[in-house]
């Protein structure tokens, strides 16, 4: 079993999206949705309860991809144990999960787009702009989600770029 938490920063926008991008492909993948475990959260707690921003939610669903249920939580201490890898939205992401990792933690964390191996660094935070950023948004992360899935596929779901 493959645990992979997705982490932006308040967990509303991009790493909602990506949740929903990489349970999609996941399922349309015959029997990896039983292999991967998937869940998504923020590093701050501003939106703790919340469902995604509505532009993520239209996004998302315009690419038949459901979000709406999906609730905004902050990463916990516990998080870095259930998980095997944290797959962070972008680099500022990424250093706040490393200095809040636990002494001893296990788990990886690394770029999504990075460990993806679909390269391009950071996914930038459309939440100040307009639905074309959310747009791109969706492109890089569902890029993302179809290179894991074929990774998994291929055998290397234990591979950590």
């Amino acid at each position: 079993m493959m645990r992979l938490l997705i982490v932006c920063l308040g967990n509303i926008c991009r790493s909602p999206m990506a949740e929903g991008a990489l349970r999609a492909r996941l399922r349309a993948a015959r029997g990896l949705d039983d292999r991967v475990v998937v869940d998504s959260c923020g590093t701050g707690d501003w939106h703790v309860g919340e469902p995604p921003d509505p532009r993520a939610i239209r996004n998302a669903a315009s690419h038949g991809v459901d979000i709406a249920g999906l609730r905004a939580r902050s990463l916990c201490d516990a998080d870095f144990d259930a998980f095997d890898v944290l797959l962070c939205a972008d680099a500022s992401t990424l250093r706040i999960v490393e200095s809040r990792r636990p002494p001893g933690s296990p788990a990886q964390a690394a770029l999504l787009l990075d460990w993806a191996g679909t390269g391009g660094g950071d996914v930038p935070d459309p939440y100040t702009g307009a639905a074309a950023g959310f747009e791109s948004v969706w492109w890089q992360v569902d890029a993302a989600a179809a290179a894991i899935v074929a990774r998994m596929e291929g055998g290397a779901s234990r591979d950590r770029a």
